[in-house]
């Protein structure tokens, strides 16, 4: 089931989030449901805030932005849990964007790699050091765990220039092509 995906705004986005079980409610299909919502998004990665649940779990399938040729093909996978353990190699930008912050993008820096714990859908542990794209797409969606919004990490100046982007996605006024829920002022 295709879910709405939280916009720019929502509460939800700006809290820590809280580690699960094995025993939290229907979680396989709920990952389903992630990897549906994000695949028709046209995204990367979905993390549970984006959906409305402050739980640490997120999906990424970075296989999807591989081309023919590529050393790695990516990896599709649910992290649960996620612990950052260290962050290290030399900082590089790119232009990152958001499924909850659509037509905004901006170069974020971000370290090369990541080592992360995490637990996959059958809650085992792993230990592994993500590089390149892979750790980039991790790092944004552990961010999002965090209350971490990318365009907390741009510049000061670009910060500015997407102030009235991110105001007028706070007002509901943006388009995309999938189900965005807003923040209601009451």
């Amino acid at each position: 089931m295709i879910l709405p995906i939280y916009a720019f705004g929502q509460p939800v986005l700006k809290k820590v989030a809280a580690p699960i079980d094995e025993h939290y409610p229907d979680l396989k299909q709920l990952i389903e449901n992630m990897w549906e919502t994000m695949y028709q998004a046209q995204g990367v990665g979905l993390a549970a805030p984006q959906i409305g649940l402050s739980i640490r779990l997120f999906v990424i399938d970075t296989m999807q932005t591989a081309e023919e040729g590529d050393e790695h093909p990516g990896i599709k996978t649910p992290f649960i849990n996620p612990q950052k353990i260290e962050e290290g190699g030399d900082p590089w930008a790119y232009e990152e964007g958001c499924l909850s912050i659509p037509n905004v993008r901006g170069d974020v820096e971000r370290p090369a790699q990541i080592k992360l714990r995490y637990q996959d859908e059958n809650f085992e542990f792993h230990e592994k050091i993500f590089t390149g794209m892979e750790a980039r797409v991790i790092q944004h969606e552990y961010d999002h765990l965090e209350g971490i919004l990318f365009t907390e990490l741009l510049k000061p100046i670009k910060k500015r220039f997407v102030k009235r982007k991110l105001d007028n996605i706070k007002k509901g006024k943006t388009d995309v092509d999938y189900k965005l829920k807003f923040y209601k002022v009451r």
